[in-house]
């Protein structure tokens, strides 16, 4: 370990070893071209290399544990699942590696699922397989009216920054959803987000040939969350550095409001998981819940 903290000190990276506060970190990607197909439904790419520095995330971040997804499981089922048929067709957005694609499979639901992350999807097919995963973008992407409902936990979506890019992603679940179809969507809040972050928190891991150093701070002018991460592998006997930034954006309840029904959805509803919902320690963390509008 002294060698370590001597070879940190020597990169700028000493002192950056803070318990982790595990995220579950889905991404955005721009897609390769190629065409797939949902129970008919032909589904175009565009050719734009997609985003690789989630995969890197899914070195540092284990998965969660199956209780927390059969929390969101239980979540789903008051604010979702009883409002649409037994075998509806469900569009899991920033799937990750299909911890919840895999619950929903399993109750008889047709789901497909969406991730920017290579290497999340390869653990997804494993989880759930027979499901159709697809590597996109979420701010591209276009279905035609398909789905019944479509999800996105882990509060995702906060990694699209821009107000202006997040209405497109409504837009284009709007779209993708059949007439009366509910989207339901987490998010943390800036509330969530100065309390965990009002400080600069560091963190990392050390293992015999892999080592991560995380640094996280909060803009509160701007609401944006960075996460600077270093990752030093050892390969063929030297030590390799990569370095990752990601950013995340603390949008306030109304914001994400007025966005979902500028772009059509009605009925917008939220839910505090702590005090709506009875999830233990998750204050803060809201679910957005809305319709299509019925022509």
């Amino acid at each position: 370990m002294a060698e370590w903290l001597s070879f940190l000190t020597r990169q700028g990276l000493q002192g950056a070893c803070h318990p982790l506060r595990y995220l579950r970190v889905q991404s955005l990607f721009k897609p390769q071209h190629q065409i797939n197909n949902f129970n008919g439904v032909q589904q175009l790419m565009s050719s734009e290399t997609r985003y690789s520095d989630y995969d890197a995330m899914d070195r540092i971040f284990p998965p969660f544990s199956e209780e927390v997804y059969k929390v969101y499981l239980v979540n789903l089922e008051k604010l979702v699942l009883q409002y649409i048929p037994k075998r509806a067709h469900i569009f899991d957005l920033c799937c990750g590696r299909g911890e919840l694609t895999q619950l929903l499979q399993e109750k008889g639901y047709q789901v497909i699922g969406l991730d920017g992350s290579e290497v999340s999807l390869r653990y997804a097919r494993e989880n759930a397989p027979g499901v159709e995963f697809i590597l996109d973008d979420a701010r591209s992407l276009k279905f035609p009216s398909t789905f019944h409902a479509v999800v996105s936990i882990g509060s995702s979506l906060d990694h699209v920054i821009s107000i202006e890019e997040l209405e497109n992603v409504f837009k284009n679940v709007y779209e993708a959803l059949l007439e009366n179809g509910i989207f339901a969507l987490e998010s943390y809040s800036e509330e969530d987000a100065l309390s965990h972050y009002s400080v600069p928190i560091r963190n990392g891991h050390v293992e015999d040939d892999y080592v991560w150093i995380g640094r996280l701070t909060y803009d509160r002018e701007k609401k944006v969350l960075r996460e600077n991460y270093t990752e030093f592998q050892l390969l063929k006997g030297e030590w390799q550095r990569s370095d990752v930034t990601l950013l995340s954006r603390a949008y306030s309840p109304a914001e994400i409001q007025s966005v979902l029904k500028k772009v059509g959805f009605m009925e917008v509803r939220t839910y505090d998981e702590e005090r709506d919902l009875g999830v233990s320690g998750r204050a803060g963390k809201t679910f957005f819940v809305c319709r299509k509008l019925l022509k």
